[in-house]
C-alpha cells in the first residue's frame, strides 16, 4: 500500500497525463484555438478515419456531453464533416473536412515535437517499455470494467 498520495500510482498517472496534455494543449490552444476535447476528437479522426460520436466517446474516454460539445464546435468551425449513418438513423459519421485535415497536418508535427522534447528524460528503450506498460495498465482497467 502506498504511504502517500505522491506514491499512489493512479495519482501519478493522472498528474503526469494532465501535465503533458496541458503542455501540448497550450500550444494548439494559442496557435489554433482548439480546446483539449476538440483536439482529442480531431486526433482520433485524423489517425483512425471516420467515426460516430459513440465510437469517439469510447476512443477518447471522454463523456458523451464533452464529445458532443467538441463535435459541435468542430462542425461549426467547418473542421468536421457530418453525414447520416445508414446503419443507425440516430447517429452520424464524422470525418475531418479538408480544412480539418489541413489543421490536423499542421498540429501533428507540433505535438510530436513536444512529445519528443518531453520524453528526452527517457532512453528509447525506456520509452518503449513505458508505452508497453501503459497499454497493459489500460487493458487491466478495461478488463476490470468488463467483469
Amino acid at each position: 500500500m502506498s504511504s502517500s498520495l505522491d506514491d499512489f500510482i493512479p495519482y501519478q498517472l493522472s498528474t503526469a497525463s494532465n501535465a503533458v496534455s496541458g503542455l501540448i494543449a497550450g500550444e494548439y490552444k494559442s496557435r489554433f484555438g482548439l480546446k483539449i476535447p476538440e483536439w482529442r476528437v480531431m486526433a482520433v479522426l485524423g489517425s483512425r478515419g471516420a467515426s460516430t460520436q459513440r465510437h469517439l466517446v469510447e476512443a477518447t474516454l471522454m463523456d458523451k456531453v464533452t464529445v458532443n460539445r467538441a463535435v459541435k464546435a468542430l462542425v461549426d468551425r467547418a473542421l468536421l464533416d457530418r453525414s447520416p449513418n445508414s446503419a443507425d438513423g440516430r447517429s452520424h459519421h464524422l470525418i475531418l473536412s479538408a480544412t480539418g485535415r489541413e489543421l490536423y497536418d499542421q498540429i501533428m508535427p507540433i505535438a510530436e515535437a513536444m512529445e519528443k522534447k518531453i520524453m528526452t528524460v527517457l532512453s528509447a528503450d525506456e520509452q518503449t517499455q513505458l508505452s508497453s506498460m501503459l497499454a497493459r495498465v489500460k487493458q487491466s482497467a478495461d478488463d476490470i470494467i468488463a467483469e
